[in-house]
């Protein structure tokens, strides 16, 4: 019996497969138009009219609202500007300490001191500002509208 060894021999028992001839490639066959179908319409095409129509509805509501954002607006500051002036110049806190004192709701509304009148402003941005002065003994009022 011959002698049993766990090594391959030297060389590869088939041989390496040979690569197929290349074919000719030829330019794909050209579609009729009447077969090729719609062109892809963009992301937004079907929505943009949605778009449009949402945005004219909120203009409205926004338009027809305006008057009571308006007047909310005004009712805030006046009311800010006799809390702050009372807080101010009756009880004699900072005018920081007297932001806390605010009704839930009037985070937009701000506070502003003029010390040598003893007047503070209270404003809401781009609608409504109003203003108290420190009146001595009958305390703080409000300044008339303009």
């Amino acid at each position: 019996m011959a002698a049993v060894t766990n090594t391959n021999p030297p060389g590869t028992a088939t041989p390496d497969p040979v690569p197929p001839a290349p074919t000719p490639s030829a330019p794909p066959p050209e579609v009729p138009k009447k077969l090729r179908g719609k062109p892809r319409q963009s992301r937004w095409g079907g929505c943009l009219p949605w778009v449009l129509i949402l945005l004219a509805l909120m203009t409205v509501f926004a338009i027809w609202k305006f008057p009571s954002f308006k007047a909310q607006a005004e009712l805030g500051s006046a009311y800010a500007a006799r809390v702050g002036c009372s807080c101010r110049y009756v009880q004699g806190r900072s005018l920081e300490s007297c932001q806390s004192d605010f009704e839930p709701g009037m985070e937009m509304v701000s506070l502003a001191e003029d010390p040598a009148t003893k007047t503070i402003t209270g404003s809401v941005p781009l609608l409504a500002s109003r203003s108290a002065r420190f009146a001595g003994a009958n305390g703080c009022l409000l300044n008339p509208a303009d």
